[in-house]
């Protein structure tokens, strides 16, 4: 018996999705890494065009761009995110130097659940939407970290942990309020 090898089709072609960008593009940070400023008084951010993107990742990864949102981030010491999820968007992100400190918090039935973990340069993060954290540099060393986000950010729901619940404290929109 002989079988015929088949070209996948686009129903069993694997996407590399968020994760894949996000390390795929920390590896090549040496090509776009002289993009990235450093503010003392607040963390720098920059939305990377498609283009840009692309211009610097394995061909074979452009289809994974479509739909998907690119940001690049410096996190001197003491800098980070207040408690904030992604709103309907998925994502994940790479820490190209330095480390991250993340903290991630879930609402249970009658408690919140909290777990901290410290990200150096390499690791990387995926998550769906709806995921709620605070990221920090709680180190002595500033940091940069690669984000992609699919879709792209509409907004981000910031909030509080009160006692066993889990507060939102506010909306910020694209666009209008970062």
């Amino acid at each position: 018996m002989t079988s015929t090898l088949l070209p996948p089709s686009d129903a069993t072609t694997r996407r590399t999705g968020a994760a894949g960008l996000a390390a795929a593009l920390s590896a090549a940070a040496p090509r776009w890494l002289d993009l990235v400023e450093y503010r003392p008084h607040s963390r720098w951010t920059h939305l990377l065009p498609a283009d840009d993107a692309a211009a610097v990742l394995d061909p074979d990864l452009h289809a994974d761009l479509a739909g998907a949102q690119v940001w690049l981030l410096s996190w001197l010491p003491d800098q980070g995110t207040p408690l904030h999820d992604h709103g309907t968007s998925a994502g994940a992100f790479s820490v190209v130097q330095g480390t991250l400190t993340e903290r991630v918090v879930g609402a249970g039935r009658s408690s919140v659940r909290e777990s901290v973990a410290e990200l150096g340069a390499g690791r990387v993060r995926h998550f769906g939407p709806h995921y709620v954290h605070q990221v920090t540099n709680a180190g002595t060393e500033a940091a940069v970290s690669v984000h992609v986000y699919t879709p792209g950010l509409a907004w981000m729901n910031t909030y509080r942990v009160d006692g066993p619940t889990l507060v939102r404290t506010g909306t910020e929109r694209a666009g209008v309020d970062w």
